[in-house]
């Protein structure tokens, strides 16, 4: 397969450019603004596989009436600590988004703030959120389920999601530290990043329809989870925090990202704030994470590498290096962007990169 052409775009165009596309499917300025600020974040840390790769997908799926463009949102306090956001299936960014809102809010006047999203749409990256927590002095977990995509730990056929993880905390004289994974080796969206990049992916990452290990993304059938029965294990308790402890659908009862775009989605998402204030002295708390960050960072470094990282700092490294140089889109992508339609003919009807002939 050869190398994709490459653009480089500034991430305020990158923004202008998704947002322009979202609003021309129909979605109102204000959401198409939290949507395409969140892929442009995305973007600019280097997590292509949760950035404008998706939004040929979010444009299909709001052109055909899959995603409520006025939503009713809602939010129902339920305890001194607690609450349920309704999302009545608006775009996943921006009820997230508001959610967090709620979460912080209560973790500052209590101490912790614990908030489930109901019937949300897909929200993209989880690093955006708990970012937006530790912007504000809060350490903040965020977990939501998706569609089952996933082979359990010696199984053959697809249970759970990629059931993604998120971690904030923030640090003296620095940028909050930032971990963000997918349950399972690689999130689906790095799938779509190979396609896109006609890119071949690790035998390690996916199966095929007869559950052996595939180099070839456009026979992937089903992820496997990260470290084995570990990381199906923790797709297990996000599933159970972000679905059943909501009383929402999950497991294979989850529905599908891909299936129907005409219909809409009922995804649980959870939010976790936690207030140091609280627990310890803030300033003291910001000062430790930063000596841990130094301390991680003289380290000896094991052969191969340079430096130990704290994890997540590859992002922040490759955003310094994105805002110098641009943003890397593939051309076809950024081609998409800049046309007049709303759908690529690239793209199949479930948002997933297809070879041309």
């Amino acid at each position: 397969m050869k190398e994709p052409q490459m653009i480089r775009v500034r991430k305020h165009d990158l923004h202008d450019l998704i947002q322009k596309k979202l609003e021309a499917a129909g979605l109102s300025e204000e959401h198409a603004d939290g949507v395409a600020d969140s892929l442009a974040f995305a973007d600019a840390r280097g997590i292509h596989s949760h950035g404008a790769v998706r939004v040929d997908y979010y444009a299909e799926r709001i052109a055909k009436g899959g995603t409520t463009i006025a939503p009713n949102f809602k939010f129902n306090k339920t305890g001194p600590s607690s609450g349920i956001f309704e999302a009545d299936n608006g775009v996943g960014h921006v009820a997230a988004r508001k959610a967090m809102d709620e979460a912080i809010g209560l973790a500052q006047e209590t101490g912790v703030g614990i908030v489930g999203v109901h019937e949300m749409g897909h929200s993209g990256a989880l690093a955006y959120f708990v970012k937006q927590a530790a912007d504000q002095d809060m350490v903040a977990i965020s977990v939501c389920q998706s569609d089952p995509m996933v082979v359990p730990f010696g199984g053959a056929e697809p249970y759970f999601g990629t059931n993604p993880i998120a971690f904030a905390a923030p640090r003296m004289d620095g940028e909050p530290i930032i971990f963000d994974m997918a349950t399972t080796v690689q999130a689906w969206g790095k799938i779509l990043d190979a396609r896109s990049k006609g890119a071949d992916i690790p035998p390690t990452w996916a199966v095929d329809a007869n559950g052996e290990p595939t180099t070839d993304p456009h026979h992937v059938n089903a992820l496997l989870p990260v470290a084995g029965p570990k990381g199906y294990g923790l797709m297990m308790m996000v599933d159970i925090l972000s679905g059943i402890l909501l009383g929402l659908p999950f497991g294979k009862r989850v529905s599908s990202m891909y299936t129907d775009l005409t219909k809409g989605r009922n995804l649980g998402q959870l939010h976790i704030v936690i207030n140091p204030a609280f627990f310890t002295s803030l300033k003291e708390f910001k000062q430790n994470i930063a000596q841990m960050v130094d301390e991680l960072h003289a380290t000896k470094a094991a052969p191969g590498f340079s430096q130990v990282l704290y994890p997540g700092e590859l992002a922040e490294i490759v955003e310094t290096d994105y805002a110098d140089a641009g943003i890397p889109i593939v051309k076809d992508i950024y081609d998409y962007l800049i046309s007049d339609t709303v759908h690529f003919d690239q793209y199949d009807h479930a948002g997933l990169f297809v070879e041309q002939e």
